[in-house]
């Protein structure tokens, strides 16, 4: 499969797979001793730990890259926590995912595709039999357990007839015509990931435990699924949701409702300008844990911890004195507290929240599911004594399943420990960093190279996160670590407007992105400089997404790096605020006005409107089915570095959306080795120098 058969010159760029050696290295005759493209496919990452009642046990989801599928396949383990040992409870030739202990933990539940659509599967752990117990025409999603056991809650899309306008005339018997007219009056009519949305409505239905008929509980125009929690009767549901008339134009608001299992209207039980979700009700069935924050026209706020009363009334805030956003709420056995998942510093916790409002961390060290880029993530449960299982890595190795106790972390799996055990990866180390603006402090991380060799001078990556409310952190990265197997210095960091270092450093860049955030990445790239190990001759730049358009924005301000990678970007400010999958919610969070309100305000923080200063070689990179960042703002920008006479050429990734762009790993090997191929075509070695510019930066443009 090639990536864009109209570039020639790409197929130099995707054959560069001899530069996943360091720099100057032979060519290898044997498995390298360096992480290469081809050691994707043998990356397995541990997600969603659920551990039992009585603590003894873990099911977890088991991602595992597949060569012949260039795709992840999910089994389903579980964790003997006692001993360690682990076995595999599905790992046949389907797919498994969401484990779900029932309340007594003798069965659990799951969805299995088995050659057909995903289904809702019981397990009875005694003797191992499973049962089937839906035939659904669509996936269920978000399944929970009542408490006494009987009946299983989820979500699922219905379908719905969809608009039409006028019809085609009679067709006749065995021709073959063009597919019917496509007509669209929803608000939001596609999603990255997802597509174009077929007419219809995600529902929550309730199902009984060993089978039986499925029973909808919500109707009408309007998406009701999400996280479902029931009342400890098992006679209602809770869930969170935007049943308003204007909710396709409101998509930041949500509510959290209470329904009765035997039917009825939906009873809201918060009303405030904001969103409120992921509802969780105490032990006792007297209080609601729930999350949310109060709506006031900023792009990105902290989300806090509440509890309420069982009717909606006496609600009141629990982490008021904790700087951070929060989520995913379990209340403890007692009802005494409430665990929830905080990001501290590019790193996840959980942390013991009391209903005094006292926050105890629980557990350290979180990681994510991600694989491609260094990303701050993490998923836990809880079981009646207090055990905490999560996902937990560092930056040699992705995920594993661990268990918290006593302040520390007891690692339960080693999944990528023969993968990864043999190879000499990149060294990562925190970097000191203080911004040249305002002196503020910012986390950064340098990786070396392979068997770095101090006395040595290498090429340096800035690599980006995108977001640009979201954070890097101490992570396992395939990116990262190519880049570095490939001979290069690579440094990330989390500039202002970084999430997991409270709501005034995400205020740094509200209405004033990119921003300041250009120089507090010009400052790590300086503070890397000055260890003395980087040839500054030889600097590049790239990110993704957010990382895109500040990888854009800073070759139209500065000279000093010799090629730029900018991968799925935003270019024009005011085309992607209306092409967006998320275009309904765009303002007045990112801005106050819509485009054509303010178009010198849109055009002021486009990364287009500095085009005309860009002497930098620039790569732009995207998936052809992503809808967050349309392919049209990565084609735009192409075209006017081709235009304007820049070294540029564009690469798609086929298939590929904005989340999912190295989900395969054949695509996400592939797109690492341009980068780094690209970044070659112009390094500076001895002899002839083929450069462009200058290391000294251009003037600050206004901000």
């Amino acid at each position: 499969m090639r990536l864009f058969s109209s570039l020639a010159p790409l197929a130099l760029l995707l054959s560069a797979t001899n530069l996943a050696t360091p720099a100057g290295a032979a060519p290898a005759t044997a498995p390298s001793r360096y992480l290469t493209g081809a050691d994707l496919f043998n990356l397995e990452v541990a997600t969603d730990p659920q551990i039992s009642p009585d603590g003894k046990t873990i099911a977890y989801v088991r991602s595992s890259n597949e060569i012949m599928t260039d795709k992840a396949r999910k089994t389903i383990w579980l964790i003997d926590v006692a001993s360690g040992q682990q076995r595999p409870l599905l790992a046949g030739s389907g797919s498994y995912s969401s484990p779900r202990w029932s309340p007594d933990g003798t069965r659990l539940a799951y969805v299995a595709a088995e050659g057909g659509d995903p289904q809702l599967y019981v397990r009875w752990t005694a003797n191992g039999e499973s049962a089937r117990i839906t035939g659904l025409a669509d996936s269920p999603d978000s399944i929970a357990w009542s408490p006494d056991g009987r009946r299983i809650a989820y979500s699922m899309f219905v379908p719905d007839e969809g608009p039409k306008l006028g019809e085609a005339p009679p067709k006749p018997e065995g021709a073959k015509w063009a597919e019917p007219l496509q007509v669209i009056d929803a608000v939001t009519y596609r999603f990255d990931g997802a597509g174009y949305f077929k007419p219809g409505y995600q529902q929550i239905f309730w199902v009984p435990a060993d089978g039986g008929a499925p029973t909808q509980l919500t109707f009408g125009k309007t998406n009701a699924g999400a996280l479902v929690s029931w009342t400890p009767d098992s006679r209602s549901v809770l869930f969170s949701a935007n049943l308003g008339k204007n909710w396709e134009r409101d998509p930041g608001e949500s509510e959290i409702y209470r329904l009765s299992i035997d039917g009825g209207a939906p009873v809201a039980l918060t009303t405030r300008k904001g969103p409120d979700f992921s509802p969780a009700v105490s032990p006792n069935g007297r209080q609601i844990a729930y999350v949310g924050y109060d709506e006031d026209g900023r792009a990105y706020v902290d989300s806090k911890l509440y509890v309420m009363n069982l009717d909606g009334s006496g609600s009141r805030l629990l982490t008021g004195r904790l700087d951070r956003p929060v989520g995913n709420p379990v209340w403890s056995a007692d009802g005494r507290a409430i665990y929830v998942l905080y990001d501290e510093h590019g790193s996840n916790r959980v942390a013991r929240v009391g209903l005094d409002g006292s926050v105890r961390d629980v557990a350290t060290g979180l990681t994510g599911s991600g694989l491609d880029r260094p990303y701050s993530g993490g998923e836990y449960s809880v079981s009646r004594d207090g055990r905490v299982a999560v996902t937990a890595g560092d930056p040699s190795r992705p995920s594993d399943i661990a268990l918290a106790s006593g302040g520390s972390l007891r690692r339960l799996t080693h999944l990528n420990e023969s993968g990864l055990g043999a190879k000499v990866l990149g060294e990562v180390t925190k970097l000191a960093v203080s911004s040249s603006f305002d002196q503020r402090p910012i986390d950064a991380w340098m990786v070396t190279p392979p068997d770095f060799d101090p006395n040595r001078k290498y090429p340096l990556i800035l690599e980006i996160h995108g977001g640009p409310w979201a954070a890097y952190g101490p992570a396992f990265s395939t990116d990262d670590q190519l880049y570095a197997a490939a001979g290069y210095i690579v440094v990330y960091a989390n500039p202002r407007g970084s999430t997991s270092y409270g709501q005034d450093f995400a205020d740094q860049i509200d209405k004033n992105y990119p921003g300041n955030d250009y120089d507090d990445l010009m400052s790590a790239v300086d503070a890397a400089i000055a260890t003395g190990r980087v040839d500054t001759n030889n600097m590049f730049v790239t990110g993704g997404s957010g990382g895109g358009v500040l990888t854009a924005w800073i070759v139209g301000k500065t000279d000093r790096f010799r090629a730029a990678a900018t991968q799925k970007p935003v270019i024009d400010l005011a085309s992607f605020a209306l092409t967006t999958d998320f275009a309904a919610g765009f303002s007045p969070g990112w801005r106050k006005e819509r485009p054509w309100e303010d178009p010198q305000g849109y055009w002021k923080y486009s990364p287009l409107s500095l085009v005309g200063n860009v002497k930098t070689p620039t790569l732009v990179v995207v998936g052809s089915d992503d809808y967050r960042t349309p392919v049209s703002e990565a084609e735009q920008y192409y075209t006017a570095l081709q235009l304007r006479g820049v070294p540029t050429a564009l690469v798609k990734v086929p298939g590929a959306s904005h989340g999912g762009i190295a989900a395969r790993p054949s695509q996400a090997a592939a797109k690492a080795s341009a980068i780094i191929a690209w970044f070659e075509r112009f390094r500076q070695k001895p002899g002839p120098v083929v450069a462009t510019g200058s290391v000294e930066p251009l003037p600050r443009t206004a901000n």
